[in-house]
């Protein structure tokens, strides 16, 4: 009786505890949809890998909010599709197209855990030709 009693009351805990920790990835598709820099950032680490076409390098979080307001402002962002998302060993993980009027981006998200939140790791734009 006690062991069902436990059960049913970590249960909902470690459900709860799944959940949150899913958010992560799926505010950063959220932010990726609408090309929310500002939405994005609060998910970005202290420093992030941030891959673009023409460039690529290791970013502080408040450089890697100039870049990546340059990136979507000039690239003017339509949507963002999701083609998979999941767990891996280390964190989280999302692969998807970004659309812009310029073109379409191939892109990769990856987040790891820290403390209780997910936060992004590297981000990573391809372009499709």
């Amino acid at each position: 009786m006690k062991t069902k009693f436990t059960i049913l009351l970590l249960t909902p805990v470690f459900l709860l505890f799944s959940f949150t920790m899913q958010g992560g990835i799926d505010e950063v598709i959220g932010a990726l949809k609408t090309g929310s820099v500002s939405e994005l950032s609060k998910y970005i680490e202290d420093n992030v890998e941030i891959t673009l076409p023409d460039k690529s390098d290791n970013y502080s979080k408040a450089q890697s909010v100039l870049v990546l307001k340059d990136f979507f402002s000039n690239s003017g962002v339509k949507s963002f599709d999701v083609k998979h998302k999941g767990d891996g060993p280390s964190g989280q993980f999302c692969v998807g197209t970004l659309v812009t009027k310029n073109g379409n981006y191939r892109t990769n998200v990856f987040m790891k855990v820290k403390g209780n939140k997910q936060i992004m790791k590297e981000i990573r734009f391809q372009s499709v030709e």
